[in-house]
């Protein structure tokens, strides 16, 4: 984000679920959560994002980010709310899931490898542009 010109801040402590504030060029602010998962993930998980609390946030936004398949997805509160899935039972009933990624067998390898899932591919993001 900083190599991309954006002004950051990063908050003392992460009480709120706001990793980074933005100040835009038009002086508004927008918060976010960035949420990663590494290389080491569990294969078929790479970007499954598990056992979030969130409501509705105006001008808030996550980043996901996927080590293992080189791949950010930018998704605003609502985008996710409407996106992500809710734990009906279990230990972590009420909490909310999204997972970005499929699992398929490469038909020339024969090997099975993760890939983005296409509906949700309009999310997929190369940079920060949207931040602008």
């Amino acid at each position: 984000m900083l190599k991309e010109g954006l002004d950051c801040y990063v908050p003392l402590v992460d009480d709120d679920g706001i990793d980074v504030v933005i100040r835009k060029a038009d002086g508004s602010f927008i918060e976010m959560q960035i949420k990663a998962r590494s290389k080491n993930v569990k294969f078929g998980d790479a970007a499954l994002f598990a056992a979030m609390t969130h409501d509705y946030r105006d001008n808030y936004y996550f980043v996901f980010y996927s080590e293992r398949m080189e791949t950010m997805w930018i998704m605003t509160s609502e985008e996710y709310l409407n996106e992500c899935t809710t734990n009906k039972t279990g230990k972590n009933v009420g909490k909310r899931s999204i997972w970005l990624n499929g699992r398929k067998k490469n038909q020339d390898t024969g090997e099975s490898e993760e890939y983005p899932l296409d509906s949700l591919s309009k999310y997929i993001a190369r940079d920060f542009a949207r931040f602008r």
